[in-house]
């Protein structure tokens, strides 16, 4: 058929609502510093929104209102952990120094999905190394892949 007697979609209406971001099965826990980024990011999120519909770009406000919507869910369902007290274990928020059996020494804070930077020093809650550590005491030895490592610090 002839590109000349199919109906394209209208352009006003092509960027009406994109698909939600996905939501995360497991519980939203948060440290004080994820609530702060939470926080950040839908102050960033508003702010770019209302600069966007100021110049009435379509594509980039439909973007921009399903981060609205991600960030607002992930608010409202921020479950916030205190910091650990008791750093005899591996916990939600602990800071902990592995040394890896290839020599590496690394310290990562557990942190909640959203928080997560393993650049920066911050793994998730649900990442495989965090559960693996998990529940550790200093001088326990967890499996990491290929190899092991054992936990030389907690704070």
């Amino acid at each position: 058929m002839s590109r000349a007697f199919v109906r394209e979609p209208d352009g006003d209406n092509v960027f009406d609502e994109l698909p939600d971001r996905p939501i995360s099965p497991h519980s939203n826990l948060v440290t004080q510093d994820g609530i702060a980024h939470i926080d950040a990011m839908l102050a960033q999120v508003r702010q770019r929104l209302a600069e966007a519909q100021t110049r009435s770009e379509r594509g980039e406000i439909a973007g921009l209102f399903r981060d609205l919507r991600y960030w607002t869910h992930r608010r409202a369902t921020a479950e916030l952990v205190p910091d650990p007290v008791d750093h005899t274990k591996v916990r939600f928020g602990s800071r902990v120094t592995i040394a890896r059996n290839d020599g590496r020494t690394q310290t990562y804070r557990i942190v909640g999905e959203d928080e997560a930077d393993p650049a920066a020093g911050s793994i998730s809650y649900v990442s495989p190394l965090a559960q693996a550590l998990m529940g550790k005491e200093i001088g326990d030895v967890a499996p990491l892949g290929h190899g092991e490592a054992e936990i030389v610090a907690i704070a």
